[in-house]
This record gives C-alpha cells, structure tokens and sequence, in this order.
C-alpha cells in the first residue's frame, strides 16, 4: 500500500504523510520534478560515477547523466524507476540496503531531499552507504536546519481512503550530522547552506 500510494503521489494524485500523533503534511512530490534552487550546488559536488539513493522521478539522476556523470538512480518504487527511465535516466528498483551493483565502486553517493531519513535509522543508513562507495568515497547528504530537533518519526502515507503501513522515517538536522557521520564512518563532515537548504559532504 505504501507504494502504490507513493506511485500514485507521482502521477499526481493527492496525498498526504501522517505522524503518529495525527499531524499531516501534505507529500509534495510535484516539486522532485523539476530542478529546485540549490539543486546545483550538489549536482557539481557529484563525482563520475554516482549513486543516487532514493532517487524518485530522477531528478538529479538524469541531471548528471545529462553532464556527462554515469549515474544510477535506484528506488522501491517502480513507477518511480519508469519515470527516470522515460526522463533519460539509469535506474534499478532496489533497496539501499538489498544488493546494490557496483557496490565498493561509487565515488559519490546522494542522500538528497531528506533521504538520509531512510529506513529511521541514519547511522545504519551511513555504515550501508559505507559499503557502497569506494575507499575515499564521498556521500552528499541534505539535512534539517540549525535547531530542528533530529528525531525518528513512525509515519504513514494517506489518499483518499487508501490508508498505508507505518515506517519509520528520520531527521537529522545539521547540528547533529557530525555525531551521525561518525557513527556511520565518516568522520569528516563539510557543510554549506544555500536557498535555504542545508547540505553536507561526509569522507
């Protein structure tokens, strides 16, 4: 349920995340389209070859195949991996955490528009992104601003009468990225904000 709610998101169907304690929010996924400001300063930071964890409609996956980068979007969801495809991008249906081709070979790895929330466990997101990129690897990552309080949340997608299963989603705002990266196995952490997004290279 949970994709096909997703997958429905993509083509444009309404709908929303639900927390735990009843707050909604509507899932905006009309804005992974098309570029958004700050996108640049990520897609520059991103090295032949790069993974793109999460990658949605395909956004940045098609934006560096379009560079002249080898990139490979992989998502759960597979009208998200048909719509990079039909965009002009590489894309698998995978898992992060299943086998990855090229694992122990990507010189970059995306965690772009919060996907460093994955799976509700960030640490454990980082180790596994460990082992998928390749010695002195880079992993660019998009975090909450200063202040937000970094937490893991148990929340579900909502549509109409369609209603999915909980999953644990992170935050992680960038006063706390530092601690995270280490424990995943980066210990240096380089962060820079633009149009008011917030990012960070971990090595």
């Amino acid at each position: 349920m949970i994709g096909q709610i997703y997958a429905d998101a993509l083509t444009g169907a309404t709908a929303e995340i639900e927390y735990v304690d009843g707050t909604r929010a509507a899932l905006e996924t009309a804005r992974w389209f098309e570029p958004i400001d700050g996108d640049e300063t990520l897609l520059r930071r991103c090295a032949d070859p790069t993974l793109d964890i999460g990658s949605g409609p395909g956004r940045f996956t098609v934006a560096l195949t379009h560079r002249g980068i080898r990139a490979l979007g992989i998502d759960i969801t597979p009208r998200a991996v048909a719509l990079t495809r039909r965009a002009g991008g590489f894309a698998l249906l995978r898992d992060v955490f299943d086998e990855v081709p090229g694992s122990g070979r990507w010189a970059t790895a995306l965690l772009a528009d919060g996907n460093i929330g994955i799976g509700g466990n960030p640490e454990l997101l980082l180790r596994r992104v460990r082992q998928l990129v390749r010695p002195g690897g880079e992993v660019l990552v998009e975090l909450a601003p200063p202040g937000t309080t970094s937490r893991v949340d148990r929340v579900r997608l909502r549509s109409g009468p369609l209603i999915g299963d909980w999953f644990g989603w992170a935050t992680v705002s960038v006063n706390d990225i530092q601690r995270v990266a280490r424990a995943g196995g980066f210990p240096l952490v380089d962060c820079w904000t633009i149009h008011d997004r917030w990012m960070a290279r971990l090595t």
